[in-house]
């Protein structure tokens, strides 16, 4: 059944029946109710609601129905008899059962909340290694794949000419970070304002909010490295 087929629970009834976890259910069958950041095809990216930790949902999208969940949805899962929970550089990620099931949408000051708490420092490397990629062999299951920026220096949306890829550029700590977009919305933004560069003002009148955190996550291995990339920009809450 598609993600978007069924809800209608109303937003304020959407956290009270949530046990409170110091962390999160990974076992197999496991059913969790999840609060969406982003969604691509490879996982979608959420916060669990009882334990407020920060999960990759591998979901077995089919050919015909593409990823649609949306940032703030909330969606109940069922982790698959086997979560395959031995991804070394993506230590977060389990596998779904089945097609997360859409009941409703959240935001406002709980979000806002959660979401301060989940911000990572900026205090160290972006992912916990420099560089735009590492090789997996390095990667031992000890640092984590998501990272929810808040840039220490606001972002810009940038189209590369050559090969019509976006990018976000931002400040983190001291360094200067470009991270390959995934965000489809973001990449869109910039098609409708027909412009190669957004920042400030105008990136939030094309985004239609002011972007405020910056998704990072480590990409699956692709010719035996893994990358940071930006797969989602999302307001405050």
């Amino acid at each position: 059944m598609p993600a978007h087929a069924t809800g209608g629970t109303d937003a304020r009834d959407l956290l009270k029946d949530v046990p409170r976890r110091s962390r999160a259910l990974t076992e197999g069958g496991a059913r969790l109710r999840l609060l969406v950041l982003a969604c691509t095809e490879d996982d979608t990216t959420a916060v669990d609601l009882a334990s407020g930790a920060l999960l990759r949902l591998r979901v077995g999208w089919p050919d015909d129905h593409e990823p649609d969940l949306a940032a703030f949805d909330v969606v109940e899962a069922t982790l698959a008899a086997d979560p395959e929970r031995d991804d070394l550089a993506q230590p977060e990620a389990a596998t779904a059962a089945d097609l997360p099931r859409h009941i409703g949408t959240l935001r406002g000051r709980r979000v806002r909340k959660m979401l301060a708490r989940l911000a990572a420092r900026p205090d160290g490397p972006l992912l916990g290694f420099p560089g735009s990629s590492a090789p997996y062999w390095e990667f031992r299951g000890l640092r984590p794949s998501v990272a929810l920026v808040a840039p220490t220096r606001p972002p810009q949306l940038i189209r590369r000419p050559a090969d019509r890829s976006t990018w976000v550029r931002f400040g983190w700590n001291r360094d200067d970070v470009w991270l390959p977009v995934e965000d489809v919305q973001a990449a869109r933004a910039l098609d409708a304002a027909r412009r190669e560069r957004l920042a400030g003002k105008d990136l939030q009148s094309a985004l239609g909010f002011t972007p405020h955190y910056l998704l990072a996550t480590v990409s699956r291995p692709r010719q035996g490295h893994c990358y940071k990339v930006c797969t989602a920009v999302l307001p405050r809450g």
